[in-house]
């Protein structure tokens, strides 16, 4: 009975790798990652890590809201998803501040701000 458990939990992980792979392909195509850090299958709960181009990107917190929102619709098992960046760690930026398309940075060149990922 134990290796249906086991397999029952291999078939739950692939589903959420499959879920992020199909609904965000984005994230890959733009440096980002997603990681599963943790499944809890008593309490359906998943645990997301956005990394790569996702720490410090402006659009990350849509993009969490999606997977939040989308996972638990598309797979019954999955009650809650946690997801984080690298960044969200108190909202602490450090000594980098917001950019803006068209502002000039300090380096004296127009930032063109970040590509759209959808």
């Amino acid at each position: 009975m134990s290796t249906e458990t086991q397999n029952d939990g291999d078939d739950l992980e692939e589903r959420v790798t499959n879920f992020l792979r199909r609904n965000f392909p984005q994230i890959q195509m733009h440096g980002g990652s997603a990681a599963i850090q943790e499944i809890d299958r008593e309490t359906g709960e998943v645990t997301i890590a956005l990394g790569g181009a996702c720490s410090g990107c402006g659009i990350s917190p849509m993009t969490i809201q999606a997977i939040k929102s989308r996972m638990v619709k598309e797979i019954p098992e999955i009650e809650k998803v946690n997801a984080h960046t690298g960044m969200d760690g108190g909202g602490d930026m450090g000594d980098t501040s917001p950019s803006f398309p068209g502002e000039t940075v300090d380096d004296g060149e127009v930032d063109e701000g970040p590509e759209a990922p959808f």
